[in-house]
Formats: structure tokens, C-alpha cells, sequence
């Protein structure tokens, strides 16, 4: 079978639509698209983008094989010219993005591309396809981990991903999202997140009894095991026979770290059932881990019954994000530039004022409290804005134009940063437990509203007054 070439994992207009560029003389004018989502999944207040690592690689691998040019020949729609230049292709434009780990709200650019008109198109598909799927679970582990309220949660979903990059990709960005690690063994191989795991029930009903499995397992690996007690009964014999294994086995060789697992019937009681057992055979050190489709309602329900639960493991809920499966990331152009090399900017317009776009080429500063730290608003600029932290500058909400605000003491930071210049990686990707600290610290500047998992408060995405006069000239001219 031929390795799969990425650069053809794209919506088929794409390649339409460029062969026009080419042949209406656009493939050398520059464009600049923004990435950017309409709605928090699950109705939260904020999002985590994740997947820009995996961008950066497609970028630079960006090619079209042999095998490729032939595949589109034999459409019989392209023209030949346009397959030479297919042939030679190489990304030369320039991106700009988020890093990875920061909480990203609607509506402002998360990605920018700058680059001719041919080479923006052709990469929006994988582009959106990388970053809608590890924004959206990122942002699900995150809200999982919060609703833990401290204990640590295992991504546990390869089996249920939809698909391999689903299982591998997911398990990444549910690490960026606050997961301590996975059970995805590739996931761990690639990237670095830590893989770990316990047992199946098949491994206790290999044996003759569900002490000998205990047994085996724990002389087997005796450091920091983890039994599974629910395959029979988890009062009767699963956590009694894991408790003689624990004293029998491991604390004769001074193995103290060691922990049960729960996968069915009522957790919450059963955990506290089995914490008091364990406590009375002085067994306080053993931790209790938690699994069987859980998600943040679950955890948190259980949490406010008094669980004795440390570890959460979380499978199809998170690796899926069922409640709300899809991020609706869109790719859209905001400007052209003309022969003169200025920019002129575009705007989409829509009866459903929702998909109404904001134009031109922009850079977003997120602005901070500086007495509590926090994260005040997010304001839109024109590229050739500059905020100086120094002097008052006055916000205001581009949907109630009346509603202004003046932040006095206060820092501006900007968001996006050169990510590719010149068609030049200019930026260096950290290390994925980098990435997870970055994301933890950038939420804790967020208020405690805007991370409610209910009705949360609505974080300001504010646009400049100089974008805003801009976009309402275009809307005057297309009459809206």
C-alpha cells in the first residue's frame, strides 16, 4: 500500500478552485485567511487550542508526489500548467498563531495565514480538520479536570476514538487539556505523553480465581500496581483478596504505593465501602481509581457525594467529546493584497448575522488586570494597531457600540506570533508537558465566571474602533 500523503487530505473544491487561481493569473496574490470558531462546545466559556505541532509538520512536508499529479490528470479538468506548478509546489506565505494551551474565546483569529492565494487554499482542510479536533478535546479533558477538583485523570479512549488519529491525536491534546496521561501506548511513543495502565477483567478470568490473578499480577509488577475488583463481586472478594495480595505481596518487599480499580455499579458508594476497608486493614496509603463512562457532570456529582476516588480513568466522553462532538472551526478570508502591495480587506456577509465575518488582516491583544492578574478582554486590531500599556485605552463591545469600558492599569499581550515566515519555520515547538503547564498557568488567569460549566460569564471579544468603522464601511457598501 503507498504512504498516505497529507497533502492530498483535502476538500476536492480546493483543488478546483486553485486551478482557477492559476488560470485567472491569482495564484501569485497574496491572501490572508483567519481560523477562527463561532461557539464554545458544551455551551462553556472558553475553548483550548491545541493541534498547531501537528500544522507545523504538514506545513513543512507540504508536496505533491507523482503519483499525486497523475491522480489529478486523470480527472481530465486541470490544466496541465497547473500540475506543472502542483509539482513544484513548496509553502513560501507566512503564519501566525496561538500558541498551544492558550484559552481562546469566539470569533478572533486562533491562526492567520498569509500566503499566495493558491498555497492558503490547498492547506485549509488539514488545517481545520488538526485544529478543530485537538482544540475540541483539549477543551473537553479540561473541563474533566476541572470538575476532579484536583485528582488526577488518565485519558482512557483509544478503543472508542473515532479512528486512529482520533485515539493518538486525542490522547495528546486531552494531555494539553490537564490529563496527567494516557493509555495510548502510541501516544506516548510519539509525543511523549505518559502511557500507563492496569488490567482487563480477561486477565483475572484466565486464572482459577481471582486471588491467583491479584497474585500474579503484583509479583509480576510490584511497583505501583493497580487491581481491578470489580469482575465478581467488589465487597464480597475483590477488594478482601486485594487487600490480602497487598500484605502478603507487597509489603514484605516495602512496596507501599499500590491502588484498586472501580468500573461498574455505583461508584460512589462502593468507593466509600472500599475506602473504609482498605483504612481498616491499614492499608491507608492505597489509592482508588475510577473509571466506567465518565464525564465533568458525573465526576463532579460524585465529588459532591463525598467519593473516596483519587485517580478519575476517562474513556469514550472524553475522547469523542459526545456531548458536544463538533468544533466548528472555519476558515475564512479576511484581505487581498492588490498589485501595489496594499492590503484590502474582505468581509463575508450573511443573513444570519452570526456567520457575518470580521475583516482585514488583524493581530488580537488579550488584555490583563494588573492588581488581580487577570484576563480583562480580548480586542481585534488592525495589523498596524499598536496598544501602549502605559497610556488608558478605551474597549468597547462591538455589538453595543454605546458600551465602552477604560482599562487604566493594566498589560497588553498579543496572542498570535510568527509561527512560518517566508515559507521558513520560525518558531520552535515546546515540549508537550511544556505545553500542558502553559495551558494550566493561562487558565488560572481566567475569572472563575468564565469557567463555569453553566450559563458561564461571557468573556469580552472586543473589536478596535478603527476595525470596526472598517467593517461597518463593508457592510454599508454590500447594504447590509
Amino acid at each position: 500500500m503507498e504512504e498516505k500523503n497529507f497533502s492530498m487530505l483535502c476538500d476536492f473544491y480546493e483543488f478546483t478552485m486553485s486551478n482557477g487561481y492559476f488560470k485567472n493569473g491569482f495564484y501569485k496574490q497574496n491572501v490572508y485567511f483567519d481560523v477562527f470558531f463561532r461557539k464554545v462546545p458544551d455551551n462553556g466559556g472558553f475553548a483550548i487550542a491545541a493541534g498547531l505541532e501537528q500544522v507545523i509538520d504538514y506545513i513543512k512536508n507540504l508536496r505533491f508526489g507523482d503519483s499525486d499529479i497523475e491522480f489529478l490528470r486523470s480527472k481530465k479538468i486541470f490544466d496541465e500548467d497547473f500540475l506543472t506548478y502542483l509539482k513544484n509546489f513548496k509553502f513560501t506565505g507566512d503564519i501566525y498563531a496561538v500558541p498551544e494551551g492558550t484559552p481562546v474565546f469566539p470569533n478572533e483569529p486562533i491562526m492567520t495565514v498569509k500566503a499566495p492565494a493558491i498555497e492558503a487554499q490547498l492547506i485549509e482542510t488539514f488545517v481545520l480538520l488538526t485544529f478543530n479536533h485537538q482544540t475540541l478535546i483539549a477543551t473537553k479533558a479540561n473541563r474533566i479536570v476541572r470538575s476532579a477538583q484536583g485528582r488526577a485523570v488518565i485519558e482512557f479512549g483509544s478503543r472508542r476514538a473515532q479512528g486512529v488519529s482520533g485515539a493518538v491525536d486525542g490522547a495528546r491534546a486531552a494531555y494539553i487539556g490537564g490529563c496527567v496521561g494516557t493509555a495510548c501506548t502510541l501516544t506516548d511513543k510519539l509525543y511523549g505523553v505518559p502511557a500507563g495502565g492496569t488490567m482487563a477483567h480477561s486477565w483475572i478470568q484466565m486464572f482459577d480465581n481471582e486471588y491467583d490473578a491479584f497474585k500474579a499480577y503484583c509479583e509480576l509488577y510490584p511497583d505501583n500496581p493497580t487491581l481491578l475488583v470489580d469482575t465478581y463481586n467488589t465487597l464480597k472478594s475483590g477488594v478482601p483478596n486485594a487487600i490480602k495480595v497487598f500484605k502478603e505481596v507487597l509489603l514484605p518487599k516495602g512496596k507501599t504505593e499500590f491502588s484498586i480499580r472501580l468500573d461498574s455499579g455505583d461508584i460512589s458508594y462502593l468507593s466509600k465501602k472500599a475506602r473504609k476497608m482498605l483504612d481498616d486493614a491499614g492499608l491507608h496509603n492505597c489509592k482508588i481509581t475510577a473509571s466506567n463512562a465518565l464525564d465533568e457532570y458525573l465526576i463532579r456529582d460524585l465529588m459532591m457525594q463525598g467519593a473516596k476516588i483519587d485517580t478519575f480513568g476517562v474513556g469514550e466522553r472524553l475522547i469523542t467529546s459526545s456531548s458536544s462532538p463538533v468544533f466548528g472551526g472555519v476558515y475564512k478570508l479576511v484581505a487581498v493584497e492588490n498589485e501595489g502591495g496594499e492590503i484590502v480587506p474582505k468581509i463575508k456577509v450573511s443573513e444570519n448575522t452570526a456567520k457575518i465575518t470580521n475583516p482585514h488582516f488583524k493581530k488580537v491583544y488579550r488584555y490583563y488586570d494588573n492588581e488581580s492578574g487577570k484576563a480583562l478582554a480580548d480586542e481585534l486590531c488592525v495589523y498596524d494597531e499598536v496598544v501602549d500599556s502605559s497610556k488608558p485605552h478605551t474597549i468597547f463591545d462591538p455589538n453595543a457600540s454605546w458600551k465602552t469600558k477604560t482599562l487604566t492599569d493594566f498589560t497588553a499581550k498579543e496572542l498570535l506570533v510568527p509561527i512560518f515566515k517566508n515559507g521558513k519555520c520560525v518558531y520552535e515547538s515546546p515540549s508537550i508537558q511544556e505545553i500542558a503547564r502553559f495551558c494550566k498557568a493561562q487558565i488560572e488567569l481566567l475569572w472563575d465566571e468564565v469557567k463555569r460549566f453553566e450559563n458561564p460569564h461571557t468573556y469580552y471579544v472586543d473589536l478596535s474602533k478603527k476595525l470596526y468603522d472598517i467593517k461597518n464601511i463593508l457592510l454599508n457598501v454590500y447594504g447590509v
